[in-house]
């Protein structure tokens, strides 16, 4: 893959780059993908560009503009998509042109619209992100399953899978002539996968329904690129992962242990090198919540919890 355009490289997650996947169609990664830092899209057409996801702050989301302007002759953006509701790929969306449509999935929009951190981030992240000039700035256009939308004649079909996963309003952007597939957050490619929000069982079940599409290349929400030969291990990565969390909550369950109590006992295996490791906290507080039959995560235990495990405000870097 070609790198388009590149931020100065300092060995820190400053980093971010636009990757050329096939002609016309681009990959914005900000290593190493941690807390915040997202991947976000490109798709160049006739029509202009449609964007796939904006970025967390002002700062970020001003160079990712940049870089587009850059690698398209300054085409208008069209349209842009939100893979799902979290500020790191939803902040952004201010920065856009006032005529640029913004689509996403109808529980997408409905969390953005209640989401607090956009208006003052609590000390759970050290340092407390700084978002600069963004404002809450909700999809116009929703959709419940799917959706297609073109720049010329290239198509990008989003889809819902139909249940909750990784959040309970995903959509994945797929580009089926180049069999490209943009995941967002349902593959976390390298790093601890985030379910907190959606459901294990769900995020479990969308890695057989994202591997039907049999994408030739997969530019997922978080971490480095995947090609077809790839692939394969990195939807096997996220189930033995997926797995490991659904029995650390039963076996926690079983045993009366809180979620943290669980995740302390827990061996992470060859997930120990993963990065954002304490996010086990919050995946095991989902898992015991839906075991018990479902209902409102308490956001503020879970994060408290993640932060003891972590022991620690969690790393960010935005």
């Amino acid at each position: 893959m070609r790198v388009i355009s590149q931020q100065p490289v300092d060995a820190t997650p400053d980093a971010a780059a636009l990757h050329e996947v096939v002609p016309g169609v681009l990959a914005w990664v900000q290593p190493d993908g941690t807390w915040w830092l997202n991947n976000a899209g490109v798709v160049t057409g006739d029509d202009g560009v449609v964007l796939i996801d904006t970025c967390a702050t002002e700062r970020r989301t001003r160079r990712l503009l940049d870089a587009v302007r850059g690698a398209t002759g300054d085409a208008p953006v069209r349209v842009a998509v939100n893979t799902h509701q979290h500020g790191d790929h939803a902040y952004g969306n201010s920065l856009l042109p006032d005529s640029t449509v913004i689509v996403g999935h109808e529980a997408m929009r409905e969390g953005l619209r209640v989401d607090p951190i956009i208006d003052g981030c609590p000390p759970v992240w050290a340092p407390v992100p700084d978002w600069g000039g963004v404002r809450r700035r909700l999809p116009s256009i929703t959709l419940r399953s799917e959706l297609t939308v073109f720049t010329g004649e290239r198509r990008v079909e989003l889809r819902h899978p139909g249940y909750s996963a990784h959040t309970t309003g995903d959509v994945v952007a797929w580009l089926p002539e180049e069999r490209v597939l943009f995941s967002g957050d349902l593959v976390f490619h390298g790093l601890t996968p985030l379910v907190f929000m959606g459901s294990v069982e769900g995020a479990l079940r969308s890695l057989d329904w994202m591997a039907a599409f049999q994408p030739d290349h997969v530019v997922p929400g978080h971490g480095p690129l995947v090609d077809a030969r790839a692939l394969p291990e990195a939807l096997a990565a996220h189930e033995r992962y997926y797995r490991l969390v659904l029995d650390t909550a039963e076996r926690g369950r079983r045993d009366g242990l809180t979620p943290l109590e669980a995740a302390e006992r827990c061996d992470l295996g060859e997930f120990a090198g993963w990065a954002d490791s304490e996010r086990l906290v919050l995946n095991l507080h989902r898992a015991y919540l839906d075991a018990a039959g479902g209902g409102e995560l308490d956001l503020l235990r879970a994060f408290g919890d993640a932060i003891a495990f972590h022991g620690g405000p969690l790393p960010t870097c935005v």
